[in-house]
């Protein structure tokens, strides 16, 4: 299946690294010209010189702020284009159980992942062309019970829910939103929140497919659901999982 996004303009928050990285590459290598956010102006300069494209932008920017997002917004004004892929994907994780759970973490998830997201799409939301499309990264801890993960999942639980209603608000503009929600995926991210090389193997063993993602396979699946091969499927929650909801339901 060839999809091309050439002429297409992309958003990515949280793109200099991770799933965001991977998905920045896959959409330059369709020919789409893609604007990348992280808070660290170190990490963008690494992965644009990664990259290597004059297509690729990079745009310091802390999405878990209202000043970040219009640093964004902003940005993206100044093409004078309309916004053709929305990725919100930015987003953080810190495990503990609730025993443990400081006020600071609780607040730095949510203004990341929930936050965030809501209002970078308020944001941008003028910009969107019709038919366009708009992806959230969530995840399976959404809807599993993951112990020591009841901030972080209660963050990806919110924000599915705005996804469902926004493709409801945005339908009649002909733009689609839909959830892209990983399982155990192989990221800079994942490695910084998970130490243990231990807990790592037991993260790997929890899926049918023995085995961790990458963060290339989401990728591939944001792609899909961005193109027109997925053009009569909006509000949808796609598993890129290894099997890891029907695993730990066994």
């Amino acid at each position: 299946m060839n999809i091309d996004f050439k002429n297409k303009n992309v958003v990515i928050t949280g793109g200099s690294t991770g799933i965001g990285f991977a998905s920045a590459q896959a959409f330059i290598n369709a020919g789409a010209k893609v604007w990348i956010t992280g808070r660290s102006a170190e990490n963008l300069k690494k992965a644009a010189e990664k990259i290597n494209s004059q297509n690729l932008s990079a745009v310091v920017s802390d999405t878990s702020t209202i000043k970040g997002i219009e640093i964004l917004r902003d940005e993206f004004a100044k093409s004078g284009e309309q916004l053709d892929v929305l990725f919100l994907n930015a987003g953080i994780a810190v495990f503990a159980p609730i025993e443990h759970a400081t006020e600071a973490d609780f607040d730095a998830q949510f203004n990341t992942n929930v936050k965030g997201y809501f209002f970078t799409l308020q944001k941008l939301m003028p910009f969107l062309a019709e038919g366009s499309s708009v992806l959230f990264t969530s995840s399976t801890v959404a809807t599993a019970a993951q112990m020591n993960g009841s901030v972080y999942s209660a963050t990806k639980g919110a924000i599915n829910k705005i996804a469902q209603i926004a493709a409801n608000e945005l339908a009649h503009r002909k733009i689609r939103v839909n959830i892209v929600s990983p399982g155990p995926t192989q990221t800079e991210g994942f490695d910084k929140a998970v130490t243990d090389e231990a807990v790592k193997k037991q993260f790997a063993n929890t899926t049918a497919l023995q085995r961790m993602g990458s963060a290339t396979e989401v990728a591939n699946a944001v792609l899909f659901l961005a193109s027109a091969q997925a053009s009569f499927i909006t509000g949808a929650d796609l598993l890129i999982d290894g099997g890891y909801i029907g695993y730990a339901l066994k």
